[in-house]
């Protein structure tokens, strides 16, 4: 064994006692499957940071952004961008996600590029709109399909590296920001806020043309030239063997499937809870620190300290990120990293809505809150592994969960969060400080759900391995906690579910 295969196996990249076939497999799939999601979720996030960057460097005093107009803005994204979410990811389980998702891409560049040139704030909150509207495709469409090619052991790991561009791009797109605002600030006529989003697009649109050549799609439609026959059939019947089936077609039943199951409405409120819980690391830490400057006779828009602080919190949840999606994978479990979590966002909220405290317990809180941004990306891959049995179904519910994040997006931070109470924020942190209780009390559901129906025989992963003539002794643990007189029963109620299961099938 080489010296970088005996690395993996020691970090758990590959589980231990994979083929070399296998692993040679899983390499390939993770250039070709993260190098396009990474690459198309930085470029939505630089075109995404940039308005609460542009807003830093002049666009605030340029526009006369007073009062909510930041907020109103920030909304007008999010409701583009949940308008076409659910539709969208529905559709990528038919059409070529090689050719649907880079196209987007290039549309939000477009956009985005628009906004350099926009006059007033009516032009903003339109090109906010659009911007968002054609970035629906490209997380919950990523996410889709990343979390198409990975068995349960792996999933946490590369939603570990996908979650982490989120605050790569933040960080980058602040020193792009500060940078433009520097070096070309004036520059043809145009302020450096403009030559910000003008930057963003120029890097945005090129890169679309790499979804082009490495998006591999799902692997039972997968039609890569990176990958040859032999090595999609594998991709294939791995994850049946691990519980994951093959497209089962959109049709009338999907409505169904979704919503006559209780996971997609356990997980849209456990996932929103968790996802929302540390707000403040965001926009509300940006804002204190502004106020920090001025207490301390700085201007008020100079760029540079506030992204020297900031970065400090995005490098929190980056190593935050990884170690929690390494830590899930090797428990084997996602709640308990998410419950480690969900403790500390409390801590945090807690102290900052006590609020008079030393300001070096202020930095503890919000930097805390943006460590507790690591689990919140364990989200999707739990719904994943417990949508395993439906491809659509999935894709569809990884969608309408990020949905309710979008709407609470919109509406929360300018009920709770409104920009002219700022720092403080009273009724904000007294949300979060509630809404943390609340999600950690939540958070067993799935859990205990899952294991009423493993004592009733309904055991998904093990049906969906047998119905396609595969052995796993692995999925036997499903059932190891289910006593001997359930497991009686579970034998009918397993007849009748696979009865159930084949119906939906057709």
């Amino acid at each position: 064994m080489g010296a970088m295969d005996k690395f993996a196996e020691i970090i758990d990249w590959y589980p231990k006692g994979m083929s070399k076939e296998e692993r040679h497999l899983v390499f390939k799939i993770d250039w070709l499957v993260l190098s396009f999601s990474c690459i198309a979720f930085f470029t939505k996030n630089l075109d995404v940071s940039a308005l609460t960057n542009a807003y830093y460097a002049g666009m605030g005093d340029d526009l006369h952004l007073d009062g909510n107009k930041l907020q109103f803005a920030t909304s007008m994204y999010y409701v583009g961008y949940a308008i076409f979410q659910i539709p969208s990811n529905i559709v990528l389980t038919r059409l070529p996600a090689e050719y649907y998702l880079p196209a987007f891409e290039v549309m939000w560049g477009l956009f985005t590029l628009g906004t350099a040139f926009i006059k007033n704030y009516k032009q903003l909150l339109v090109m906010r709109f659009f911007v968002g509207f054609t970035a629906t495709a490209c997380w919950v469409g990523n996410a889709h399909i990343v979390n198409s090619w990975y068995t349960r052991q792996e999933l946490g790991k590369r939603n570990a590296i996908y979650g982490c561009v989120y605050p790569l791009g933040a960080m980058f797109a602040g020193y792009l920001q500060s940078a433009a605002y520097k070096n070309l600030n004036g520059a043809h006529g145009m302020e450096g806020w403009r030559w910000l989003f003008i930057v963003c697009a120029i890097i945005t649109i090129p890169c679309a043309l790499i979804g082009v050549f490495f998006c591999p799609n799902v692997p039972d439609r997968c039609h890569s030239r990176y990958l040859t026959e032999r090595e999609k059939q594998l991709a294939v019947e791995r994850l049946l063997k691990d519980g994951f089936a093959k497209t089962r077609g959109i049709g009338k039943s999907l409505f169904k499937r979704i919503f006559g199951d209780w996971r997609i409405y356990v997980f849209f409120v456990v996932g929103n809870l968790y996802w929302m819980t540390p707000y403040p690391s965001g926009l509300p830490y940006g804002l204190w620190l502004d106020d920090q400057k001025l207490a301390n006779g700085l201007d008020k828009y100079s760029p540079d300290m506030v992204n020297n602080l900031s970065t400090i919190t995005y490098a929190a949840t980056i190593v935050s990120t990884m170690i929690c999606g390494f830590y899930s994978d090797w428990r084997k479990n996602r709640w308990e990293t998410m419950l480690y979590g969900g403790i500390l966002i409390l801590i945090c909220n807690v102290i900052l809505l006590v609020w008079n405290v030393p300001d070096g317990a202020k930095f503890f809180a919000f930097i805390g809150l943006g460590v507790a941004n690591g689990p919140t990306n364990l989200i999707v891959p739990w719904l994943a592994e417990f949508m395993s049995h439906d491809l659509e179904a999935r894709s569809a519910s990884i969608a309408i969960v990020n949905v309710g994040w979008v709407v609470i997006n919109c509406v929360v931070p300018i009920i709770a969060w409104p920009i002219p109470s700022a720092p403080r924020f009273l009724g904000g942190y007294i949300w979060s400080v509630v809404m943390s209780v609340v999600e950690i009390v939540l958070l067993p559901l799935p859990m205990l759900l899952e294991r009423r129906e493993l004592k009733k025989g309904i055991n998904y992963a093990k049906m969906i391995a047998e119905e396609s003539g595969i052995v796993s002794a692995g999925l036997e643990e499903k059932t190891k906690d289910v006593d001997d007189q359930s497991l009686e029963e579970a034998g009918q109620a397993k007849n009748e579910k696979s009865v159930e299961v084949n119906a939906i099938a057709v």
